[in-house]
């Protein structure tokens, strides 16, 4: 697999602008639309309990239930603020940034980028999300989803209010580099899930686009590559696929992240020390299986999540090409 830069119509990548706008409103869709099962799966990742001989699974569904049933639906969206407050940038970034690597990775002769090329441009733009956006957010997110309060209670204070006060809270307390506990697995984490996502993405994109170009040459109604663009349905169902490839590859990564990202730091421990204990104490007390706690919702929440993206930011994006300011359209990319 090897595409061109900026596409087989010799258009110009999507400008910092487009993927600020196109990526934002796309991030903003998916958040709305997917946080709850976030929720579930943290407080199922956060859950210490192992399970008892001829006990009944805690799945994602009794533990969505019993956070409906104690806190009322609105606990479904526990740290819903902070993840609005950093999603703008984090689509931003990592559109802007996955196109930014691709053109450096790219064949100098030719433009073509390889499907290898394609895999490091999204592990960089990962780790650069992770890096620049991504891990405090999780911080805040992960501090307020693990509160068990009650949302229905005015009586039942919790330590974090909101997103704001969280963040306040948390520097005021442990420091700033508080934020960014965590933040090696999280650049892992996001780092492997933007690899196979948009490695995935782009080769099932390429074959799509390349199976409705024959078949349009075969009617005789072709008119070359770039008269051909994908249906949302099916940009939709490749998203939804390459989404759901993430999570199954690093689902260990991101348990441990969470339950380092819940608690505060010990002093004269280091990051590493904390990792290995954690997945130690995890291993021996509750099973190997403690490691994929969460996997369901977590499936469930990022693969719709990449569809919804990837819809909604081709949506967007191609809309801002054709009818946006001279600002969001950029030059064309001579091959």
């Amino acid at each position: 697999m090897a595409t061109k830069v900026g596409g087989k119509d010799g258009k110009a990548p999507p400008t910092a602008a487009t993927n600020l706008i196109a990526g934002g409103g796309a991030g903003m869709m998916e958040a709305l639309a997917c946080h709850p099962l976030d929720t579930i799966k943290v407080r199922m990742q956060l859950s210490r309990r192992a399970r008892q001989p001829g006990a009944p699974k805690r799945g994602f569904i009794r533990t969505g239930a019993e956070i409906v049933k104690r806190e009322t639906p609105l606990g479904l969206y526990k740290g819903l603020g902070a993840v609005l407050t950093g999603i703008v940038p984090k689509m931003a970034i990592r559109f802007t940034s996955f196109e930014a690597y691709k053109q450096v990775l790219a064949d100098k002769q030719t433009g073509a980028v390889s499907g290898s090329s394609t895999f490091v441009a999204g592990l960089a733009a990962g780790v650069t999300e992770a890096v620049a956006v991504v891990t405090p957010m999780e911080v805040v997110k992960i501090r307020l989803q693990a509160q068990h309060h009650s949302m229905a209670d005015p009586l039942d204070i919790p330590k974090y209010r909101n997103a704001a006060h969280a963040l306040y809270t948390v520097v005021r307390e442990e420091g700033f580099g508080a934020l960014y506990r965590g933040v090696s697995l999280t650049a892992l984490r996001q780092g492997s899930n933007q690899a196979v996502n948009f490695t995935a993405y782009t080769y099932f994109r390429e074959a799509l686009l390349r199976w409705q170009t024959n078949k349009l040459e075969a009617t005789g109604n072709g008119n070359g590559k770039a008269a051909v663009t994908l249906p949302s349905w099916q940009t939709t169902l490749i998203g939804l696929v390459s989404g759901a490839m993430g999570p199954l590859s690093n689902a260990p990564i991101d348990t441990i992240k969470t339950r380092l990202q819940k608690t505060p730091a010990e002093e004269g421990v280091s990051a590493f020390k904390r990792i290995s204990i954690i997945a130690g104490d995890m291993f021996r007390q509750e099973g190997f299986h403690a490691f994929y706690k969460g996997i369901t919702p977590r499936i469930m929440r990022v693969a719709p999540g990449q569809a919804v993206t990837f819809t909604v930011y081709e949506f967007l994006k191609d809309k801002l090409e054709k009818s946006g300011p001279s600002v969001l359209s950029g030059s064309r990319y001579e091959e």
